[in-house]
């Protein structure tokens, strides 16, 4: 048996928070494992006409044309980086009412290129490179959205072979074993492209598809990096969830009796005109009676509008109700 209270909007209040957790692969066969599916392509530049018979394909886990996996990432992520290795201005355009009969319109450059992701995710001024050279070719890490949640922790992400290593600076930026920028990572898609260096005066230059950095650069290709089965990914995944906080409280003058049978003295025999019949606990027993008598709250149950039990809460200890003052007991559910 138990005793109902509705709740108030001011007693639940629902937070934000987010969590994290680490992943470390090492093996090609644990990146493209059942569950896992982290993917790795080479992307190429072919000016030659589309044959599908004849062009070279890519992926571990999926099977993708290499050309259009070049072609979808200097699409989406680079095409604002071809003229330009800082990007081009935004485009913009503005509305002056009554510039024209017909209406108010868009005066202005309003080109498409602006619908993707072409924009620094950080406000220092870094470079971006895309080899456009035909031949050229780039790698491309895919990690699905079920590993990653939100959006890929920033100075988390890690790419090794046998013959170099990867990490990422936090700003979006892909670094190799000299600090030298060899591609970006796009922490919110969870794609990371290697495209082999910077433009020459950043102490960096790229020779065919090999990276060769300044001082101590490592030499590890693009194809090493995408399909050296000796290859160790990690990150750490980012999502956010909502902390629902239920704030259950008890006046002074509420649930100030017991529910627990225990406290019922037991049938009690009563005689009439009808005869003798037995009434189940209709009286308290004598431990109860007394006025500094308090019950103990020990569970706590959440009900839906229609009294269906939807949640359970257990008290580590039985919690006395207060006579003289308010309890309150809260409630946290994670969702």
């Amino acid at each position: 048996m138990g005793a109902y209270k509705q709740f108030l909007a001011s007693d639940i209040v629902v937070t934000p928070f987010e969590v994290n957790k680490a992943f470390s692969f090492e093996g090609a066969a644990a990146m493209t494992a059942s569950g896992v599916g982290i993917d790795r392509f080479l992307g190429t530049n072919l000016t030659t006409a589309f044959n599908p018979t004849t062009d070279p394909t890519t992926g571990q886990v999926s099977t993708q044309y290499q050309r259009l996996v070049y072609d979808s990432i200097k699409q989406l992520y680079y095409s604002n980086y071809l003229s330009s290795s800082y990007g081009d201005s935004v485009n913009t355009a503005s509305i002056f009412p009554g510039s024209n009969t017909t209406g108010d319109v868009l005066v202005g450059n309003t080109p498409s290129d602006g619908r993707y992701f072409n924009y620094l995710q950080t406000t220092l001024a870094y470079p971006k490179y895309f080899p456009t050279g035909s031949g050229d070719i780039i790698g491309v890490i895919s990690i699905p959205s079920r590993l990653y949640g939100d959006y890929i922790q920033p100075n988390s992400f890690y790419l090794s072979t046998t013959s170099g290593s990867i990490i990422d600076d936090g700003e979006g930026n892909l670094l190799n074993q000299s600090s030298e920028i060899i591609g970006n990572i796009f922490y919110y898609q969870g794609i990371a492209v290697i495209t082999t260096g910077t433009p020459e005066g950043y102490g960096f230059v790229s020779y065919g598809n090999t990276a060769y950095g300044g001082e101590g650069g490592d030499n590890a290709s693009i194809s090493d990096y995408i399909t050296n089965n000796n290859v160790t990914c990690s990150f750490s995944s980012s999502y956010k969830i909502h902390e629902t906080q239920y704030k259950c409280t008890i006046r002074e003058n509420e649930f100030n009796f017991s529910q627990n049978p225990s406290v019922s003295s037991g049938s009690t025999s009563i005689s009439s005109s009808a005869g003798i019949f037995f009434t189940p606990g209709q009286y308290l027993a004598n431990n109860v009676t007394g006025s500094y008598f308090s019950p103990y709250v020990t569970t706590v149950g959440l009900y839906d509008e229609y009294q269906n039990l939807l949640a359970v809460g257990k008290l580590s200890q039985p919690l006395p109700v207060s006579p003289t003052t308010d309890t309150t007991i809260l409630i946290n559910l994670d969702r």
